[in-house]
């Protein structure tokens, strides 16, 4: 039997909105097993009189590799100076400050209201239902993204999520299976 991604995906699956805010996304994070959510846009998920619906429409994906780059600063740059003063000469460096140096408070106060589409990667890779575990493996292991989760939907609504160790755990299982 070759598995798909409905044989591996989970079904309960965390999302959060477009709007949603940094601040609440970074919460949720903080206390999920995983590290990331897909973006689903609910309003297109309502039905006519406004009730949600199962599902919704898969917009985005926002990773903490995402949110971490909001308390990055992009020049991150050290000048020595060389030699005897009046240093004339000075020898540039770049450097990572670690988190114990970065005023978190100022950079979390900057992000924290923005809305996670303006952090998510909108070009998510997804997946459908009957895809089978070569195609999942592959996008897995794609050298150009860095892929740790692949959405499922079936009719454009999310209908799970196949994380690496989902993959990893079925193709062990199988190995298993087939010792003698």
């Amino acid at each position: 039997m070759a598995l798909t991604a409905r044989d591996l995906m989970e079904t309960d699956v965390e999302t959060v909105a477009p709007d949603d805010e940094v601040s609440e996304v970074l919460g949720r994070l903080a206390r999920a097993d995983f590290n990331g959510f897909p973006v689903v846009d609910d309003e297109e998920s309502r039905s006519s009189d406004g009730r949600p619906q199962a599902g919704g429409r898969v917009v985005g994906i926002v990773t903490q590799h995402d949110l971490v780059h909001l308390f990055q600063t992009e020049d991150r740059t050290l000048w020595l100076p060389v030699g005897l003063p009046p240093f004339t000469q000075t020898l540039t460096y770049a450097v990572d400050v670690s988190w114990d140096d970065l005023d978190l408070g100022i950079d979390l106060a900057r992000n924290a209201g923005r809305p996670i589409r303006e952090v998510m990667t909108a070009d998510v890779v997804t997946v459908a239902t009957d895809t089978d575990l070569e195609t999942i493996l592959d996008l897995l292991a794609d050298d150009e993204r860095d892929i740790n989760r692949l959405p499922v939907v079936d009719d454009g609504e999310l209908v799970g999520i196949v994380a690496r160790q989902d993959v990893l755990r079925a193709v062990r299982d199988e190995r298993r299976r087939s010792e003698p």
